[in-house]
C-alpha cells in the first residue's frame, strides 16, 4: 500500500494531479476539495494516497488532509458507493459537512449529492454514523490532530495486546484532562501507567 507521495507538482487539474518523485511521475485521482488545498505547480507537496486495485487497473487517489482520506474509506465501504461517487461527494460538499451531516442523521444534504438517491443516502448515514462519530469525535474535532493522534494509540495499545475498550476508556480519559493536544507517544506512555 502506498501511505503517501511527497515530490513536485508537475501537472495540476481540478480532478487529477501528476506528481514527480525522483524522476517516476504518477498520477492521481483527486477531489475538488483537495484541488482547492493544491499549491502551484512545479512545487514539492506531500500528499496522501489511496491505492484501489481491480482485476483490470490500479487507481491511486490523492488527498492533502488526512481526515479527507479516512472519510473516502469510510465512505467506499458503503455498499453502492464506489471510489467515483466518494470523490464525487468529496467534490460536491467540503469533507467536514459530509461528516456533519452523516453524524447528525441528515439525508437531504447527502441526497443533495449528484448521483446519491434516498436508499442510498439513508445507507451512508445507517452505515457511517457510529464509525464517523468514533473516527473523528463530535463537533468541530473533524480536522483536529487529537483524533488522529488517539486513533494511532490505540491502535499501537492494541498491538501491544490490550482490549481496546479498556484501552479506550483510558485513552479518553487522559485526551480530557489534557491542556493540549498530547502526541502519540505521551497518549502511549500515560496509557500503559494506567492499563
Amino acid at each position: 500500500m502506498i501511505h503517501h507521495l511527497r515530490g513536485q507538482l508537475i501537472e495540476k487539474n481540478p480532478t487529477y494531479v501528476v506528481i514527480d518523485c525522483n524522476g517516476v511521475g504518477y498520477f492521481l485521482h483527486i477531489s475538488l476539495h483537495t484541488f482547492a488545498l493544491l499549491r502551484n505547480a512545479s512545487e514539492s507537496i506531500s500528499i496522501y494516497t489511496h491505492l484501489q486495485v481491480k482485476e483490470d487497473s490500479q487507481t491511486l487517489f490523492g488527498f492533502m488532509e488526512k481526515s479527507e482520506r479516512e472519510l473516502f474509506r469510510l465512505l467506499i465501504s458503503v455498499s453502492g458507493i464506489g471510489a467515483s461517487i466518494a470523490r464525487t461527494m468529496l467534490s460536491s460538499l467540503d469533507p467536514k459537512q459530509i461528516m456533519n451531516a452523516i453524524a447528525s442523521g441528515d439525508v437531504g444534504t447527502v441526497q443533495s449529492i449528484k448521483g446519491i438517491g434516498a436508499k442510498t443516502s439513508q445507507r451512508v448515514i445507517l452505515d457511517l454514523k457510529d464509525k464517523v462519530l468514533k473516527v473523528f469525535g463530535e463537533g468541530d474535532v473533524f480536522v483536529s490532530q487529537s483524533n488522529t493522534n488517539k486513533e494511532e494509540a490505540l491502535s499501537a495499545l492494541e498491538t501491544l495486546g490490550f482490549a481496546r475498550k479498556s484501552a479506550e476508556k483510558v485513552v479518553d480519559r487522559i485526551m480530557k484532562d489534557s491542556t493540549e493536544d498530547p502526541t502519540v507517544e505521551t497518549i502511549i506512555k500515560l496509557a500503559l501507567k494506567n492499563l
